[in-house]
């Protein structure tokens, strides 16, 4: 099992920029696939970036070249920067994590873009 905990959500104003960290319980990063969803009022939770084991990236693209998923394995984090924040990025942003044993999610972390 590992807990994952987000943090670094808030209210920024359209334009603005935040850094989501999703801290891991412990190092299982070499075997796992990480990810960004959010999920909004009434939506279905949605995808927002990815990053596989060997580093591989990819993004919806509603957030492709505005938001970049990164991690430090060293210090069992991933984080999700987000630039050019809209209003449509509004949601509850929760970081997941897949290896062979299951896959696991955090508590969300709350993001509110005004406008």
């Amino acid at each position: 099992q590992v807990q994952l905990v987000e943090s670094g959500g808030g209210l920024v104003q359209a334009g603005g920029s935040l850094r989501l960290s999703c801290a891991a319980s412990r190092n299982i990063f070499s075997i796992s696939n990480l990810a960004w969803y959010r999920q909004a009022p009434g939506k279905q939770r949605e995808l927002v970036a990815v990053m596989t084991a060997g580093g591989t990236t990819n993004y919806a693209a509603s957030v492709k070249g505005r938001f970049t998923i990164s991690r430090d394995n060293a210090k069992n984090m991933v984080y999700l920067q987000m630039n050019s924040l809209k209003p449509e990025d509004t949601a509850v942003y929760y970081c997941n994590l897949q290896d062979p044993s299951g896959s696991y999610w955090g508590q969300g972390t709350q993001v509110t873009v005004s406008s």
